[in-house]
């Protein structure tokens, strides 16, 4: 059996409930109606007056890390990734490794100007350019033991809070306000070393005092608890018994402000071990076992880093991974509990574990970027942007009533209402009624 053959086989095999539940989940989960009532400078309804209505931005997440702004070794790269990122993206998510954003005690690497470090773009840096073109940015993460400092102490949990609660303070008081989504907790089922040497990771009170501190110095932000990929595997995956479910539940059970569960999505087999992942994350019947059992926890989910190996440069292996993410990203869009999706790695080439350009060694063997090292898109990099800016898009047009009222369907969302020569801005939102009154 060939590449295609192998791992397509519960894609095709569930082929028409799949698409059945995606097209419903589409319809009823990311599109509603919005009701624009145009009126004049007295208030008076104006009747059969064309509208045009022209989404501009999604209300659903989807993104990529940004981990090679201005990181690339020429600006030529440089400004083809700020391109291709601003034309297929409406989220990133920001660096805040703690070992990488503060490797001096006292001296956090804020500012745009600050010390380069491979893959770590400064805050500032990256806040200013998703500002730039309203894109929402994301922290990751607060607590991420694999990434702590070597002026922290692993042994001594009584110091390893006092430097966190430091960091909590800091962040909180510089980027509150500009962020709103910030990961509290990264891979506590990653229990190999180096995250099983550390004290505090081992301790019994690890989630509820990071999401307590948390809460703390982030009232009015969104606190997201991220996971890595083992929640799909039909190994770790036991519907509400499962271990990431229980200890989310245990969490909210005692009062611990969870508002969001992250799951990643890296396929991190090596090619000829792809077919292991056909029961359970290349298939859609389990994809959605995982979905509809987490979504009874009563949280948005995110689909927070998503690798998909392409492993090769020939042209099916590009074409397989576009087809991949074609088939995932619907399911993830179609269902109600999700709120983002994001890929991580936009660029082959610059991936984790490695030297850049080296395809032989750590993340970069799997290829699983949208972009060629050289910049020029991948088949990949066309589908996601194609499935957000015009498949899954809003453009119509429609007439007020003889009340002053013009009523459309559309994606939720950013959009531009066009009347005659005059542009207003409005968003269809989920879970409101819509109904918007503009006065010419």
């Amino acid at each position: 059996m060939s590449r295609r053959d192998d791992i397509f086989v519960n894609f095709n095999k569930y082929k028409e409930e799949t698409e059945e539940r995606v097209k419903n989940g589409i319809e009823l989960n990311r599109k509603g109606f919005a009701k624009i009532k145009l009126v004049d400078k007295d208030g008076k309804p104006v009747a059969g007056k064309k509208i045009k209505a022209e989404q501009k931005k999604h209300e659903f997440l989807h993104g990529s890390n940004i981990f090679m702004l201005d990181e690339l070794e020429s600006e030529e790269k440089n400004e083809k990734y700020k391109k291709a990122f601003k034309d297929a993206f409406n989220e990133a998510t920001l660096p805040f490794y703690w070992s990488d954003l503060e490797p001096v005690q006292g001296k956090p690497r804020f500012e745009k100007d600050s010390p380069k470090v491979y893959r770590r773009p400064a805050p500032d840096l990256c806040l200013e350019y998703c500002e730039k073109y309203g894109i929402t940015p994301k922290a990751h993460c607060l607590t991420y033991f694999n990434f702590q400092p070597d002026w922290v102490s692993k042994t001594d949990i009584r110091d390893m809070k006092q430097k966190l609660e430091i960091r909590y303070k800091a962040l909180a008081e510089r980027y509150a306000d500009r962020i709103n989504g910030w990961e509290v907790i990264n891979e506590l089922f990653c229990t190999q070393p180096p995250w099983s040497k550390n004290a505090f990771f081992v301790s019994d009170d690890v989630l509820d005092w990071n999401f307590k501190l948390a809460e703390k110095y982030f009232p009015s932000n969104e606190l997201i608890i991220n996971e890595a990929s083992q929640v799909w595997k039909w190994w770790h995956f036991a519907y509400t018994r499962s271990g990431y479910y229980q200890m989310i539940k245990n969490g909210l059970d005692k009062g611990l402000r969870i508002d969001t569960i992250g799951m990643q999505y890296h396929v991190f087999d090596r090619a000829p071990n792809e077919k292991n992942n056909v029961t359970d994350m290349y298939n859609p019947k389990a994809l959605f076992s995982v979905l509809d059992t987490y979504e009874k926890l009563g949280k948005p989910l995110q689909v927070t880093e998503i690798t998909i190996p392409a492993y090769s440069d020939t042209a099916e292996d590009e074409k397989i991974q576009a087809e991949l993410i074609e088939n995932l990203y619907s399911i993830w869009f179609s269902h109600k509990a999700v709120e983002a999706v994001i890929y991580w790695n936009l660029v082959d080439g610059y991936a984790a574990w490695a030297p850049q350009g080296d395809m032989t060694v750590g993340e970069n063997i799997f290829r699983g970027g949208l972009l060629r090292f050289d910049m020029s898109k991948k088949p990949a990099y066309d589908m996601i942007k194609h499935l957000f800016t015009e498949r899954w898009i809003t453009n119509t047009e429609a007439e007020t009533n003889g009340g002053g009222t013009a009523k459309f369907r559309g994606f939720y969302g950013n959009y531009t209402i066009t009347v005659d020569d005059k542009k207003f801005d409005i968003k269809l939102k989920s879970n409101t009624e819509n109904e918007i009154k503009i006065q010419l």
